[in-house]
Parts: C-alpha cells; sequence; structure tokens
C-alpha cells in the first residue's frame, strides 16, 4: 500500500522536490537488491521459516516508523534499512513454496502466489488509495500491521517445528550456490532485459496513454485493474493445463514474445479505447505464460541447500530492472518519442526471446549428455 504512493507522499506532504522522491524511490530499489541477496544468503543457512518472520516484523515496525520521518535524509535512510528487510522475505518466501511442492505442481504453486499477489496488489492499491486521501499516515500503520499480522498468522498456522527438519537439511546440505551456474547466469541476464521491458507498463505506458491518447486516469486504473483480474481469473487455469506438458523455457520464449508484440502494436493502433484493450490483452498473454514458467526454471536447477541463492539472483534480476526500466523510457521519450521506446521495448523482448530459445537448446543437449541433477556447472 505504501509503495506505489510513495513519490506523491514526498512531493505532497513532505515536500521534496520531484528528483528528491525519484531517489528516495532509487534508496527502495538499491535495498531491495541487497536485501534480496541478504535473505538468499541467510536463507541457505539458517533456512526459510525464520527470515520470513524476520522480514515481516521488522518490515511491519519499519512501515509504521517511517511515518514519522519528515526530512530527506532520515526518510532516505528508513526507506533502505526497510527495502532491504522487506525484500529479504522473497528470496525465503521462494524456497518455502518449492518446500510445499511437488515436482507435478511446483509451476502451479508459484502461479498461485502470483495470483495471491495480484489479489493483494488490486485490493492494496484500492485501500491504499482511500487511505491516502484520508491520511497517509494511516497507510504507513495499516501496512505495518498487515506486515506484523501476516508474522503472527505463519507462527500461528506452520509452527517452527513443523518445518525443523527442513531448515536442519538446509543447513546440512552442501551444494554450489546460484554464481557457480553458468546457464543460470545468461537466464538472470536475460530475465534482467525482459523485465527492464516489462516494468514500462508500470511506469511510462501510463504516461503513453495519458499524454498521447488521452484517456483518463480512471480508465488507466481499469486497464491496470482488469489486466490483474484477467490473470486471478485465468493464470492458474491455464498453467493446470500447461504444466509438466513441455520444457518450462518452451512457455517462455513465447510469453517474453508476445510481450514484445504488445508493446510495438502500439506504433501502429489509433488512439482508441479498444486499441489499449488489444495491447493489453498481448501483455497479459505473455505475463501468462513467461513469469510462472521462468520460477519453474530456475527452481528446477536448484536444491535445498542452494535454493534461497537461486531464488535471491532471480528476486535481484527483478530489482534492478525496476531501477533500469524508468531510466530506458525516460531518456528514449525525453530524446525522441514514445515511438522510440515501444521499438526499442520490442526489439529487447525480441532478442530476450531468443536468448530464451538458445537457452533451451543449450540445457536440452546438457541433458541428453549428463543426468539433469548434474547439469549446475
Amino acid at each position: 500500500m505504501v509503495v506505489p504512493f510513495m513519490t506523491i507522499y514526498c512531493h505532497k506532504v513532505l515536500h521534496f522536490t520531484l528528483p528528491e522522491a525519484g531517489y528516495i524511490m532509487g534508496f527502495f530499489g538499491a535495498g531491495s537488491i541487497l536485501g534480496a541477496l541478504i535473505g538468499g544468503k541467510v536463507t541457505d543457512k539458517r533456512g526459510f521459516y525464520y527470515v520470513q518472520i524476520f522480514a515481516l516484523l521488522s518490515g511491519g515496525v519499519l512501515f509504521m516508523l517511517l511515518g514519522f520521518q519528515t526530512t530527506f535524509l532520515t526518510v532516505a535512510i528508513c526507506s533502505f534499512i526497510l527495502s532491504v528487510c522487506n525484500e529479504s522475505f522473497r528470496p525465503a518466501n521462494s524456497a518455502a513454496i518449492v518446500h510445499y511442492s511437488t515436482d507435478e505442481n511446483k509451476t502451479r504453486s508459484n502461479s498461485l502466489n502470483r495470483l495471491a499477489v495480484n489479489m493483494g496488489w488490486i485490493f492494496g492499491g484500492m485501500l491504499g488509495g482511500l487511505l491516502a486521501a484520508i491520511n497517509y499516515h494511516i497507510l504507513f500503520w495499516v501496512d505495518g500491521c498487515t506486515n506484523i499480522l501476516a508474522a503472527l498468522l505463519l507462527l500461528k498456522l506452520i509452527p517452527a517445528s513443523k518445518v525443523a527438519k527442513t531448515i536442519k537439511n538446509a543447513i546440512h546440505t552442501a551444494s554450489d550456490p546460484a554464481h557457480r551456474d553458468g546457464v543460470y547466469l545468461i537466464f538472470i541476464g536475460l530475465v534482467i532485459i525482459f523485465a527492464t521491458c516489462f516494468f514500462q507498463i508500470f511506469t511510462m505506458q501510463p504516461l503513453f496513454y495519458k499524454t498521447q491518447w488521452h484517456f483518463n486516469e480512471s480508465y488507466i486504473g481499469l486497464l491496470m485493474g482488469i489486466n490483474g483480474l484477467l490473470i486471478v481469473l485465468f493464470e492458474m487455469v491455464i498453467i493446470h493445463s500447461l504444466e509438466n506438458k513441455r520444457h518450462p523455457l518452451n512457455y517462455v520464449y513465447i510469453g517474453v514474445l508476445f510481450v514484445g508484440l504488445g508493446f510495438v502494436l502500439q506504433n501502429f493502433l489509433s488512439a482508441a479505447k479498444y486499441s489499449a484493450l488489444i495491447v493489453l490483452f498481448f501483455l497479459t498473454i505473455g505475463e501468462i505464460l513467461g513469469m510462472p514458467f521462468m520460477n519453474s526454471f530456475w527452481i528446477m536447477r536448484t536444491t535445498s541447500g542452494n535454493r534461497g541463492s537461486y531464488a535471491a539472483l532471480y528476486t535481484t534480476a527483478w530489482s534492478i530492472a525496476q531501477i533500469m526500466a524508468p531510466i530506458i523510457g525516460g531518456l528514449a521519450i525525453s530524446f525522441v518519442s514514445f515511438d522510440l521506446l515501444w521499438w526499442i521495448t520490442g526489439g529487447m523482448c525480441l532478442c530476450a526471446s531468443l536468448g530464451f530459445m538458445l537457452l533451451y537448446s543449450h540445457t536440452l543437449k546438457q541433458t541428453k549428455v549428463i543426468p539433469l541433477e548434474e547439469t549446475v556447472f
């Protein structure tokens, strides 16, 4: 609830300049990268359970504390520490999802998690907007309390005793970390390229719809809501029918290509509401095909002893892209136009799609030579 409104809060309530508000979000991004790396490392050493508890409890307290900060320096420091603590949750949570899944349903498990995230994004954004309209300080307190409530529910519903064996196994399982897996590092590079394009949906595309196609904020918000609703309604069904039918990278490169086509179409379609719906269809199909199977790919290369480091790199890739996306988008628009941005994103998605295709061919050759569990190098 807090993060989507943070720039508005900094500019309108704390009276920071627009560049200063942007720097605050930069501190959030930098903290998320460090938090993901630390969270993954600790998950491999101590197990996923207590990392999740710590991240939720500390994040809750820090959200409340952030609401009391009024100067640029204190907001920046608190934002950075909050992001480090909060983002350490993601690698641990990814490892937990794998732990409670089987080989047959791991993709559906991640899709179920994405469904929860999308529902939270829709509901949290709506509630956050209402609370912000009343009082921004309430926003910080409610967001903090939801974190703490989640930690208490986790302690109650899944006591530590139920995962004690998992924690012990994670500590004593000797496995190579993710940075020694050459194939995975290439995969991470391709994910960064794709994610940098994907984040244009939340950074520059709304601005394009407002300034170029002259949509009002209500319709732009409706488009984002439709995207989340389609994912909630259809992703699990589609993944259920596709899972274990083909190698995950087969679906990934098709999904990435769909996203690229969605961006490029904006250079050809007229400025109409139905055009935005056509673009939304391509972007949503690409998201549904690509993201769940990206998770499946990195999961299949892990063991209980290195899952945290793999999840950390994957989370870090998205954090890096979140920082790069507005920079690349802003430069393309400032120096040329939105048309150039959509050609760039389309071209980057095409390159990433070809990269995933080649990576699939490489991993297929590897599995024909040596057993799958020995393909990490």
